[in-house]
């Protein structure tokens, strides 16, 4: 076991430690600056996707709304309560800039991850999408890369699938029993039986689930932010200025100064919102959209929710607060957000918080469970292996949350995480103009003034699947606009 450790330590410190932080970083520049800033200018239409759209459940689709709330549902987790409080705590206030940073440049890579994500899709018969990097591995860089996308998915399930819903299951019933007082045995066995419940009943049901669970979690917080910083509105100047000088090294709050805010600030960024990392993208896939880009411009709204918004809100809770301490040392991240919320709005507060962390941690195994499952079928074809699947992830996340000790049998799951982010951003990296053309034909049927639809008979060189696009002009105004195959 040592050994074991050691080596998926060594790989940890190789990807996240050396490598992984600076591609992301440097890559997503890269798509910003050669798209013309898209994630800027399609910043308002992002919201337009907040409305329900009719049309998309007449074939028994998944409609962009709910696959961008099963998408903010994994996105948002523990790292946005715990894990910001952790970056303040060693990087200071100026972490807060840097995690702001890497989000705006982040959504651009999301956005061009999640259009190759749709383009590649491919038409299940019911009425349901798979896709993701596996397959637009596969289909856009050639069949000679298909032990790529073998690597990526069987990282995918060993990391998502079993490694984070082991913690997210310790999470949830660490919380249950120090705040309400709950057994972890009662609450693995609720836990268990809710997620077999959703989970059996495929994409469509955790959609649904989604749909409910998302914006109560989402909206109860960011009311609850907005509450303390009212009550400390005369404060929040000072922080927002704490919070840049800090960023530059102007105001020392940490050893380090700007290098430890700017290093915990993109790690835990990074950590919270996914981007680049080609897990979004699997959920990204499942949508009805006439268009790629139009889920593209989706999934860049899902980093700016979960950063831009929650991880802020998470910020200025513990900022605004009199319990942060700069440089404290031991600090657990949930009870310094915990004790910070209830300095300001009174103990109350922290049951409030639990249930948040169990929302949030509960969406976030129906979203790990579907990346599985989405790695899995592009594995297999064999319908049992979904049903071993479901079975290991019900067992995962009782034991999970039952004996934490168990949590420690996979630590290898960042490691992991580590390479099929690589993998994914070698493959943007290689897939960008294929990316770039798609968004081009976007602009060129918004600049004719039509409603872009997706063509695959324009793109004939590309290896797409014209089932999976076959009604997408029904989702437009005028459909007879714009011809498809």
């Amino acid at each position: 076991m040592g050994l074991l450790q050691d080596f998926f330590g060594l790989i940890g410190d190789l990807t996240w430690g050396w490598s992984l932080i600076p591609f992301l970083v440097v890559l997503g520049v890269f798509f910003t600056i050669m798209s013309n800033f898209v994630q800027i200018r399609y910043f308002t239409t992002m919201f337009k996707v907040l409305r329900p759209d009719p049309k998309a459940g007449q074939h028994g689709h998944i409609s962009s709304r709910e696959a961008l709330l099963v998408s903010v549902g994994g996105r948002v987790g523990g790292g946005n309560i715990a894990g910001v409080a952790v970056a303040i705590t060693l990087g200071g206030p100026g972490a807060v800039f840097w995690m702001w940073m890497i989000a705006l440049v982040g959504m651009a890579t999301s956005l061009f991850e999640c259009t190759l994500a749709q383009a590649y899709k491919e038409n299940q018969g019911d009425g349901t999408f798979r896709g993701g990097p596996a397959r637009y591995i596969t289909h856009g860089l050639g069949r000679q890369y298909r032990w790529l996308a073998v690597l990526y998915a069987i990282c995918l399930i060993a990391a998502f699938a079993f490694g984070f819903n082991a913690f997210q299951g310790n999470t949830v019933a660490g919380s249950a029993q120090d705040s309400l007082g709950i057994p972890r045995l009662y609450t693995g066995l609720g836990l268990g039986a809710i997620t077999a419940l959703i989970v059996y009943g495929g994409i469509r049901r955790i959609a649904k689930v989604a749909d409910v669970i998302i914006p109560i979690m989402a909206i109860g917080y960011i009311a609850l932010a907005i509450l303390v910083i009212l009550i400390n509105i005369t404060s929040l100047p000072g922080v927002i200025i704490d919070i840049v000088a800090n960023a530059f090294g102007l105001r020392e709050a940490v050893g380090g100064g700007m290098g430890a805010a700017l290093a915990q600030g993109l790690r835990r960024g990074l950590f919270s919102n996914e981007a680049g990392l080609g897990s979004a993208p699997n959920v990204a896939a499942v949508a009805y959209v006439p268009h790629p880009v139009n889920q593209g411009i989706v999934q860049a709204f899902s980093v700016f929710i979960d950063t831009i918004i929650i991880c802020s809100c998470t910020a200025f809770l513990i900022l605004l607060s009199d319990v942060y301490v700069p440089g404290q040392e031991g600090v657990d991240g949930v009870v310094l957000t915990q004790q910070s919320l209830a300095s300001s709005v009174g103990e109350w507060s922290s049951y409030f918080l639990t249930a948040a962390i169990l929302l949030f941690a509960f969406s976030s195994i129906i979203y790990n469970y579907y990346l599985g499952e989405n790695a899995l079928t592009f594995l297999t074809g064999n319908p049992m292996s979904l049903h071993v699947l479901r079975i290991a992830i019900v067992l995962i996340v009782f034991l999970g949350a039952t004996a934490p000790g168990a949590t420690a049998v996979f630590f290898f799951s960042d490691p992991l995480m580590g390479i099929l982010a690589l993998v994914n951003l070698l493959a943007l990296a290689m897939l960008f103009p294929t990316g770039m053309r798609i968004l081009n034909d976007f602009r060129k049927q918004q600049a004719e003034g039509k409603t872009p639809v997706f063509n695959p008979a324009d793109f004939p060189d590309l290896e797409l699947d014209p089932d999976a696009w076959s009604d997408a002009a029904e989702d437009v105004p005028d459909p007879q606009r714009v011809s498809t195959v």
